[in-house]
Order: structure tokens, then sequence, then C-alpha cells
């Protein structure tokens, strides 16, 4: 019963998959790069690590945190809304599980615009719905389809890819394997024997009806993953190679 389990997993092979759609030698920022945990992705590319650097993993204490979290090996230390590089400095942008931890993500939309040559690719991961981590940097749960359509459009981004990550079922399904863990930690306790195997049998369920489902993603599920490419201008037509 894999059911809830593939979360993290689909999403690190849509994103190394999609990597590999942007040119070889294109200079990519990887804004929010915490640990830079996707650079070995980025070998064909010219990687840049952003992150503003103030996450410590102990962060206030409340909610999910990392415990260690090493960012000593950043090129560049901002707010990801100000970032000291030149406008069109950037081929490609990357941005992974970072909107949900700033307090202005239509701000870092619109800088992610200004830093990307015309024909510049955009990637970005962020959840549908999460439960607090890292806080005290969590202002959102969660970003809709409608979020990126709204502003890729107005920064006049083209979509090339938009895939959900999970359905209703699978988030469900996630939740209920956290319970054990949330229980020792907020109620005072873990499952009686019976509720350990109600649960099992829920997951079964769950499971069944994940491989059965057609459109709960729209929803409930883990993450919305996006690849767009900024528009070139009239004048200087399109720019950049094609997505393969």
């Amino acid at each position: 019963m894999s059911v809830g389990t593939q979360n993290e997993s689909t999403r690190v092979a849509w994103i190394a998959q999609t990597l590999q759609k942007i040119p070889a030698g294109a200079r990519l920022l990887d804004a929010g790069a915490g640990e830079r945990q996707f650079e070995r992705f980025c070998g064909h590319l010219r990687y840049v690590a952003q992150d503003f650097a103030q996450y410590d993993g102990q962060g206030n204490g409340v909610g999910l945190q990392t415990g260690r979290w090493d960012q000593s090996k950043l090129d560049i230390v901002s707010d990801i809304a100000r970032i000291p590089e030149p406008d069109g400095a950037f081929d490609a942008i990357m941005c992974t599980e970072v909107f949900e931890h700033i307090p202005h993500p239509a701000q870092a939309m619109a800088e992610f615009a200004r830093l990307l040559r015309p024909g510049g690719f955009l990637l970005i991961t962020a959840p549908f719905c999460s439960i607090t981590h890292f806080a005290p940097y969590h202002f959102y749960t969660g970003f809709s389809r409608y979020f990126y359509d709204h502003y890729l459009a107005q920064h006049d981004f083209e979509l090339l890819d938009f895939q959900r990550n999970g359905n209703y079922f699978e988030y469900i399904g996630q939740e209920l394997r956290r319970v054990p863990r949330v229980a020792g930690q907020y109620a005072g306790g873990g499952l009686r024997l019976w509720e350990r195997v109600a649960s099992r049998v829920l997951l079964r369920a769950l499971a069944r009806l994940s491989a059965a489902d057609t459109r709960s993603a729209e929803l409930l599920c883990f993450g919305c993953h996006v690849f767009a490419q900024k528009r070139a201008t009239v004048a200087q037509g399109r720019d950049s190679d094609p997505v393969g």
C-alpha cells in the first residue's frame, strides 16, 4: 500500500526531467535554494544558488522542523524579491517548495520576470496544501492553479507544462500515515491496536480509490508543478531554443 507516500519522489522526478528541457549552458538561478539539493540535476547548466539564509533548522520550534539546515554554500544571500542581479541576468529560474515560506510570493513572481531574459524558462513547485513547517517562515498553506494562471499572465509568461502532484485520496493517505507522529506530539499518545488496524483498512480503501481516480486533484493534491517561458518581444523575436 504505497498510497500517500509518493509526494516527494514524484516532485523530484518531475524537477529532474524538466531541468533537462533547459538548453545546456543556460545560466540558472535556484531561488530559495536552501541546501542546494537540486544542483545535482544541473550539471549541464551554470548554476547560481540564492536564499535569504535565515532559517537554521530549528525555527521557533513550532510544527515540523528539519533539525539542521546548512546554507553555507549560497552564491547570493538576499530577499527573494530583491535579488542583486541586473534585468535579464538569467536564462532560467527554478524555485522549488519556497513560495509558502515567503510573505510576498507575488513580488517574487515579478522579480523572476525582471531577472529572466526574453525566452527564459521558469520552473516552480509549491504545495497546494501544507501543514505548518519551517515556522516562523510559513506564511501560506498552499497555491492553486489560479494563482499561477493569474501571475504568469500578468508577467507575460507562456505556460508550457502544469502538473498536479497526487490527488485527494493520496493526500488523505499521506496525512493518515502522519497521525501516529502527530498524536504522539500533540495528543500525548499513539493509536490503539484496533485503531491501527482500522487505519490499515482505510489505507487500502484510499489506494483503491486513488487507482480509480479521475479528477479529484482539482479538489486537493500535494502541490502544483509549473514550467513556463517568458515571451519574447516582437522586435526581438523568439531567441531561445525550443523545449524538447
